[in-house]
């Protein structure tokens, strides 16, 4: 059955992809918000929070980086709903199992297969809704899928404060197998369809993607426009705890996370809704980038000033807001890549864009032992590079709204 592109966001491929990035924000923002609660139960204080909890998130990413790879490779060559099905599934048994961990060890086992099963469904959410809705309003469709993905890291960031950590691993594990209820083989496009066609263009192969030169420079700048975000969520958030010791202000990790989460859902819907209406993608991109870099400054000044908790969290919302382009660079991602890598490129992108942090973990331990400084500085000095290398890689991709998507990469 073939599929002719729709105008409306409110159709079964937005219901099924923003769902399922509903679970997998849910799972992606849970480990932060119980990474210490979980830790102390299974034995472990001090450093050992920190040290353990940086390598258990390292190790989720690690395995996200690997799995973002993968799962686009099946999904340019098999079909996109196929991996939907496969990456769910992995990572709801994973959550199930990680209610069951007795030492980090196991921990961190589990939460690498869980990073493989969590990278598949941005990506390929994307690109199906993506393929299925007319080029003029496919942004509204995306908008959707994120900010549901949002509205899933806000429901983390209550169950983790609320639930016993066990509870809610369990509980996103059981929310990812009632979604495969809704999953189904017959969400294919007629793009990936008549691509697939095609036996003389390769699909899903990443051979294709590392050899062009313009192509693999082309992928490596969407990369870089993404790592602010995870900057942002897995090292200024994820760890304000631990900055708020250095100034003597005690930081609840869940409230900043759900004001976070608050502020980059109503960004993903800001963001998407400016780029409909200026027609352009670039547009939105830079002014939200603009305003989560300056939350970033914000965010340092009040801890320099040892600001009460509610104006950090407030800092936290900001700092969402900005980081709010995530619907319009995902989107922007898709578009800069033919059907047969496109997945391929989109999930690869946003896998290695939230991974990043298992890089910049290990970098920012280095900049505080080597040069001792303490954590902040060197939080601050790392934003410097980011955001520099952000801008600079955007300002050299290409505008891409209205793009048609039916192309190949030869």
């Amino acid at each position: 059955m073939e599929h002719s592109p729709t105008q409306s966001p409110w159709n079964k491929a937005v219901l099924i992809a923003g769902l399922g990035f509903f679970v997998d924000a849910f799972d992606l923002l849970l480990f932060n918000v119980i990474r210490l609660p979980s830790l102390m139960d299974l034995g472990y204080s001090g450093a050992e929070l920190t040290h353990h909890g940086a390598n258990l998130l390292s190790l989720q990413m690690a395995g996200m980086m690997i799995g973002g790879i993968g799962s686009g490779l099946v999904a340019d060559r098999w079909g996109r709903s196929k991996i939907l099905l496969a990456s769910i599934l992995l990572y709801s048994l994973a959550n199930i199992a990680n209610a069951l961990v007795t030492d980090v060890y196991q921990y961190g086992i589990v939460r690498f297969i869980a990073g493989i099963g969590l990278a598949g469904e941005l990506g390929a959410g994307i690109a199906l809704v993506g393929e299925r809705m007319h080029a003029q309003h496919r942004g509204r469709g995306t908008v959707l899928v994120a900010a549901m993905g949002g509205l899933g890291a806000v429901s983390a960031g209550f169950c983790g404060d609320l639930l016993y950590w066990r509870y809610t691993f369990a509980l996103a594990g059981i929310f990812g197998l009632l979604l495969l209820l809704l999953r189904s083989s017959q969400l294919e496009s007629s793009v990936f369809k008549q691509s697939i066609a095609q036996k003389d263009i390769p699909h899903g192969n990443l051979i294709l993607l590392l050899k062009h030169p313009e192509r693999l420079w082309r992928f490596i700048k969407c990369i870089l426009i993404g790592v602010p975000i995870w900057y942002c969520v897995g090292m200024l958030i994820a760890f304000a705890p631990e900055q708020g010791k250095e100034f003597n202000i005690p930081i609840n990790a869940a409230a900043c996370f759900i004001a976070f989460q608050i502020g980059i859902t109503s960004g993903d819907l800001l963001s998407g809704a400016l780029s409909q209406y200026w027609q352009s993608r670039k547009k939105a991109l830079v002014l939200f980038m603009a305003l989560a870099a300056c939350s970033c400054v914000i965010w340092f000044i009040l801890m320099g000033i040892s600001a009460p908790e509610i104006f950090l969290t407030m800092a936290a919302a900001f700092m969402g807001l900005g980081c709010g382009y995530l619907s319009v660079y995902v989107t922007t991602v898709s578009e800069l890549f033919g059907t047969n890598l496109r997945v391929t490129a989109t999930s690869g992108a946003t896998n290695f864009m939230r991974g990043s942090v298992a890089l910049l973990l290990p970098l920012n331990a280095y900049l505080q032992k080597q040069a001792e400084i303490p954590m902040t500085l060197s939080l601050m000095l790392m934003g410097i590079a980011v955001w520099g290398v952000a801008l600079l890689s955007l300002k050299s991709i290409k505008e891409t709204f209205g793009r048609n998507l039916d192309f190949v990469e030869r």
